[in-house]
């Protein structure tokens, strides 16, 4: 039956409503986690917590996992740590339990983590919290399958078995040596075709790529996107064996990123949800409309400065809006541009050279082809010569400068370890828009006579 959100959040509630527990699980039980994680966004704290209720654990489980950080914080601090711990990180992966005890507060963690009847899975929690969440250790899970490499392919088979119970997938079959220390990866259709006598250590491949715990998880997700991984397996500073990351881990990072680089650009400086309190999203967008702000008292103060120019010849203010538009554009398009290559791992510092040099090819041709149509349209529709140069000059030189500081600025800021999406958006739109006015207005200067 296909999801209709609309028409399925209505039934929901009425039903809830009702208390008709049987109608309800029938309805859930036609869904797919994700569908009623959106589901669960409209819902009151205490729908959400009826609901719940209803729901088994692995499918309760499955769904808090996809409902939203914002939500997710707000439904569980309406639930006791008992109930978090038997009905949700029972049933969980470690990197997914990690990440849910990791929204709580200190103290709730603590209840949390003593409730869980399983030592080894608290203590696996335990450990994933003590890495920073943008690392490898920050989103790894614990969940794998190792064989020791002085075992026999028949031991192997049988451990194998025993341990793919606590796996969801199995992608790859780890070796290690007495140590713990990561050997190599075994095939299964080796672990078929060999005789049962075969010692791992002459079968497997140790070929592999690995991470450390300490490894930025942007830099995971590109070796996995380079070498098409599917898992990749995650060591600590001596080489032993501590966890894998899956590309669904990696996808849900880097979609997080994007989202937070996204409202870097759009101007919020923090990371926010769009269930988040009225005071919050203040916090995040007032910075930078307080730039914004700044940016255009100093515009006022420049055309200020030029008033008499101005009021000499009018004409010259109807391109104003022109010429602060053009540079915005362009300076948003080449940080645009140097944020995207800087985020795949494609550009280093070191090459701003090459990189600068490009494009300030495109922005010279860009130019050349913005001027000569400039100049065209004001040549036959004003029949001022002075005005016709002005602008055509103005917009030539201003769409150099702005891609040169939408190029520049975000190499720098990524130099310095700040995050170079910073650069786009309001700072360099604010930026450039004062530049051209200050260009449009010199070089007018330098053909009106003016007094």
């Amino acid at each position: 039956m296909p999801f209709d959100l609309i028409t399925d959040i209505e039934q929901l509630r009425k039903l809830i409503e009702e208390e008709n527990t049987v109608e309800i699980s029938r309805l859930l039980d036609q869904l797919h986690p994700a569908d009623i994680a959106e589901l669960m966004e409209d819902l009151t704290t205490e729908e959400a917590k009826f609901v719940f209720m209803l729901l088994d654990g692995e499918q309760a489980s499955d769904v808090l996992v996809e409902i939203p950080e914002a939500d997710r914080k707000r439904f569980l601090k309406a639930l006791p740590p008992e109930f978090i711990a038997s009905k949700f990180i029972e049933f969980m992966d470690s990197d997914d339990a990690a990440d849910v005890v990791a929204d709580l507060d200190e103290q709730r963690q603590i209840e949390v983590l003593n409730e869980i009847e399983d030592f080894e899975q608290a203590g696996d929690i335990v450990d994933l919290l003590e890495y920073e969440e943008d690392t490898a250790g920050g989103i790894m899970a614990k969940e794998l399958v190792t064989v020791n490499e002085n075992w026999t392919v028949a031991h192997c088979l049988k451990e194998i078995s025993k341990q793919a119970e606590e796996v969801d997938e199995i992608y790859y079959v780890y070796v290690i040596d007495d140590q713990e220390k990561l050997k190599g990866v075994l095939s299964l259709k080796k672990l078929i075709l060999n005789p049962t006598s075969t010692v791992i250590k002459n079968i497997y491949n140790n070929d592999i790529k690995v991470v450390n715990t300490d490894t930025r998880a942007e830099e995971v997700a590109e070796i996995m996107d380079k070498y098409d991984l599917v898992a990749i397996p995650v060591v600590d500073g001596i080489g032993r064996l501590k966890g894998r990351i899956t590309f669904d881990d990696v996808i849900g990072f880097v979609r997080e990123e994007a989202e937070k680089d996204y409202q870097l650009v759009s101007g919020l400086t923090g990371d926010v949800e769009p269930g988040d309190k009225v005071i919050t999203l203040i916090r995040a967008r007032l910075p930078w409309l307080l730039i914004g702000l700044f940016g255009g008292v100093l515009g006022s103060l420049v055309l200020g400065s030029h008033g008499t120019q101005i009021s000499q010849a009018t004409e010259l203010a109807f391109f104003i809006p022109l010429i602060g538009a053009t540079a915005g554009n362009v300076g948003v398009q080449s940080s645009a541009i140097v944020v995207q290559s800087i985020a795949s791992g494609a550009n280093e510092f070191e090459k701003t050279g090459k990189h600068l040099l490009k494009e300030l090819m495109v922005a010279m041709m860009t130019a050349s082809i913005f001027a000569v149509l400039i100049f065209t349209y004001n040549f036959f529709s004003s029949g001022n010569l002075n005005l016709t140069f002005t602008v055509s000059i103005a917009l030539f030189i201003v769409i150099i400068f702005a891609s040169f500081f939408g190029t520049v600025i975000p190499l720098l800021l990524n130099k310095i370890n700040i995050d170079p999406a910073l650069a786009t958006g309001p700072f360099i739109t604010t930026m450039n828009d004062i530049l051209g006015l200050s260009i449009y207005l010199l070089i007018a200067k330098m053909f009106f006579n003016f007094i």
